[in-house]
């Protein structure tokens, strides 16, 4: 029952400025986040020395131009420099001895903010940072918190019923009570973090359901801080968080996908979780996490239906046939900071739906179209992606898979 007073026909003017407001401060954090590992995984970021002194955990500024331009997020060096003011305008990175107010392609030390604590902690910051944390505990514990439910007569797909988030909350000793924990609930939806399926409902202690509108682990493009209208891009199908119905018939969906001879155009993609959708199983391993960044076009998206990237199934028999048109291979794969590029997708075998061409996947030697044989040593050509990708987004940051490809 939807209490007297509290059902909005949408959120006003006003406030949907205020979220979109929001939207692009979360994605400039996000993304700066990412990159901040990535720099660190690569030792980029590292501890310096300069005149007898030593700056911790800073870089370059003229090597992170030449890093971002080895790894195609920048075209030049005008691009990249423009990319990384946008970070500094934001209070994400700052010169070492704060001199320079310009990021400059010169030999200056500038350093994270995250990495010497002087982030500015303001409170759509604060909510932000605590929405992120309570996404990330939802995704990494076991809970049937996210399902696919119906309101008003239509399907949707990971909902929240807002009673029992609170609930799970004070469980978990997020808020104290259920008072405050619905306050936090509504600062969420104010911030664009969580929505209600409809948006026609502010967030209510009750039998509502709300979708996380934002996917934290979604892999940013750095490219998209120079686009104000970045967040427009659509979310991949792939996305376990994109807020969205569940199609009826899956005939009509779309998501961002790429073909055995196109670059990946966006690429979406979690490090722990998986999704089913009514048009089929796919779970995304990302590089991303939120990880470190594909190789991409700087093209808008290209959408196309969620079909399946093989010419033709096969069985487990015919995989294994003394003689057959198949080899076996054998991958070692080590997760970066977001996960380990790739989507998994059908049953009985699973076949390899895409892969991001900056990953780690990619430079292990994975392609589409491989069936899955077995994933650090457990056969899995009898199951089905939902099994191959919990083995995967639940296991070591080191998997070992052996798939099969068609010769």
């Amino acid at each position: 029952m939807v209490l007297e007073g509290r059902e909005m026909d949408g959120i006003g003017n006003t406030m949907q400025k205020k979220v979109a407001e929001l939207e692009r401060l979360a994605e400039v954090l996000v993304t700066g986040e990412q990159l901040r590992l990535r720099l660190h995984e690569a030792k980029v970021i590292k501890d310096r020395r300069h005149h007898l002194r030593t700056y911790p955990n800073c870089f370059v500024a003229k090597e992170l131009i030449d890093w971002l331009i080895e790894h195609k997020e920048a075209s030049d060096r005008d691009t990249a420099i423009k990319i990384v003011q946008k970070l500094l305008d934001q209070s994400i990175i700052h010169h070492v001895c704060d001199e320079h107010r310009d990021f400059k392609d010169m030999k200056l030390f500038y350093r994270f903010r995250k990495d010497d604590g002087t982030f500015p902690l303001d409170n759509e910051a604060k909510v932000f940072m605590r929405g992120q944390r309570i996404y990330e505990k939802l995704m990494n514990t076991e809970n049937n918190l996210l399902q696919t439910r119906e309101e008003e007569g239509e399907s949707f797909e990971r909902t929240l019923v807002a009673s029992e988030f609170i609930d799970w909350l004070l469980q978990e000793g997020e808020m104290p009570t259920r008072e405050e924990a619905e306050q936090l609930g509504r600062r969420l939806l104010e911030h664009g973090i969580i929505q209600h399926v409809t948006n026609k409902n502010h967030f209510v202690d009750g039998p509502l359901l709300y979708q996380f509108r934002m996917n934290f682990r979604r892999r940013r493009r750095l490219m998209e801080l120079l686009h104000e209208r970045g967040r427009s891009i659509p979310e991949s199908h792939d996305s376990p968080f994109c807020l969205r119905k569940q199609s009826s018939d899956g005939g009509n969906t779309s998501f961002l996908s790429v073909s055995p001879t196109k670059e990946i155009k966006v690429s979406v993609g979690v490090r722990r979780s998986s999704m089913s959708s009514s048009c089929g199983s796919i779970g995304y391993c990302s590089s991303g996490y939120y990880s470190s960044s594909p190789t991409l076009s700087s093209s808008p998206p290209v959408l196309c239906n969620p079909k399946s990237v093989l010419k033709r199934q096969v069985s487990p028999e015919e995989l294994q046939r003394p003689g057959g048109p198949f080899i076996k291979k054998t991958f070692t794969i080590v997760g970066d900071a977001v996960g380990w590029g790739f989507v998994v997708r059908g049953s009985k075998p699973c076949h390899i739906q895409a892969v991001d061409p900056g990953g780690p996947a990619a430079a292990a030697g994975m392609k589409v179209c491989q069936f899955v044989v077995s994933v650090n040593g457990l056969n899995v050509l009898c199951h089905d992606y939902r099994t191959v990708s919990n083995l995967i987004l639940t296991g070591p940051r080191t998997i070992v898979m052996e798939v099969m490809e068609e010769v």
